[in-house]
């Protein structure tokens, strides 16, 4: 009797395996760096229990933004003062955490209420995390960010919010400065938009502090990003 139990329910983990219908996190991360994935599963999702109610709160909006609108392309675009850090950061958590919870039609954006150069600072972080960087020349380079072997790599520039790059219309705006929310009280093209304030790593530039502070933005906002994913009703 044990050992047809036994064989049964190998059939049945069998079954469940083989099942072209079921989704997992797993099934999308089989390509992705090792660093990455170790990054995530360590340090990112259990920052989740760290998250305050208030903060839950307002991630919780954007996750159900993106829940209700499952019929169309969800454009998130990810708004700063200068698009060079906090935005950058937001655009590529958000779409690694997409990936990773295999949601579709997910494309996520930044810009800026002016444009200047994606920081150094802030690339530099996304390689201590694992990301591979390669940058073309110029004073506002493209950065192409690559975290999986078969996903296109992410590309970043700084540019204003309404560069003809960047969704028109119908698109989620998400505010991750105050300065930025300010300056703009309105987002043209915009169906939606989430005050997602985050302090700037620029306060310790050129300090003894400039790793840590940078480290612990990127971090930050990979957990929040994250976690918006993780409840994404698919």
């Amino acid at each position: 009797m044990k050992k047809i139990l036994f064989f049964n329910a190998l059939i049945l983990f069998g079954l469940m395996a083989c099942d072209p219908n079921k989704t997992s996190p797993e099934k999308t991360i089989t390509t992705m760096n090792a660093s990455i994935v170790n990054y995530i599963d360590s340090q990112v999702i259990p920052g989740f229990d760290t998250l305050s109610p208030e903060r839950k709160e307002i991630l919780n909006e954007l996750s159900d933004w993106i829940s209700e609108n499952t019929d169309s392309n969800r454009a998130l675009t990810f708004i700063c003062t200068h698009n060079s850090r906090r935005s950058h950061f937001g655009q590529i958590w958000a779409q690694v955490a997409a990936n990773y919870y295999g949601i579709s039609n997910i494309k996520t954006y930044s810009g800026g209420t002016e444009a200047t150069a994606f920081n150094p600072r802030a690339i530099a972080a996304m390689e201590r995390v694992g990301f591979s960087v390669a940058k073309d020349s110029g004073e506002n380079p493209m950065v192409h960010l690559k975290y999986d072997t078969e996903s296109e790599a992410i590309n970043c520039f700084s540019k204003k919010y309404s560069d003809k790059s960047n969704p028109q219309k119908q698109f989620a705006a998400i505010m991750t400065c105050s300065h930025a929310d300010e300056a703009c009280p309105v987002v043209f093209g915009a169906s939606k938009r989430f005050a997602i304030m985050y302090l700037d790593p620029k306060v310790a530039d050129n300090t003894d502090q400039e790793t840590a502070k940078y480290d612990e933005r990127c971090k930050q906002i990979a957990t929040e990003m994250f976690y918006v994913m993780s409840r994404v009703k698919k």
